[in-house]
């Protein structure tokens, strides 16, 4: 059985983008990758938050557990979302493609 993570109340979602965009953060740092990371993210933000405001716009999702706190039309939580996502994938994938390469991304 699954442990409640709901015990952070509103601060749920928030707690747990803290821990996984941490490990990014380490897996990031450990393949030398946070520039060539931060590129990519840069580029793909436009593109989440305009998929994400339009399905949470048309109620595809519902986001419980939260602060409340929206900025541009969409949670807190869903911005800081969209920039964990995608470096918790590039440090994995750097972790496991670009050191065992020899080479380390910049």
């Amino acid at each position: 059985m699954l442990s409640d993570i709901g015990v952070f109340g509103p601060y749920t979602y928030l707690a747990t983008e803290v821990v996984w965009g941490s490990i990014a953060l380490v897996l990031l740092w450990r393949a030398n990758a946070l520039r060539m990371a931060a590129k990519t993210i840069v580029v793909l933000y436009p593109i989440a938050y305009v998929w994400d405001w339009y399905t949470l716009t048309v109620g595809v999702f519902a986001i419980k557990l939260r602060t409340g706190v929206d900025l541009l039309g969409i949670p807190i939580e869903e911005h800081i979302f969209m920039i964990v996502v995608p470096a918790l994938i590039l440090g994995i994938h750097e972790n496991l493609h670009g050191l065992s390469s020899g080479s380390n991304a910049e």
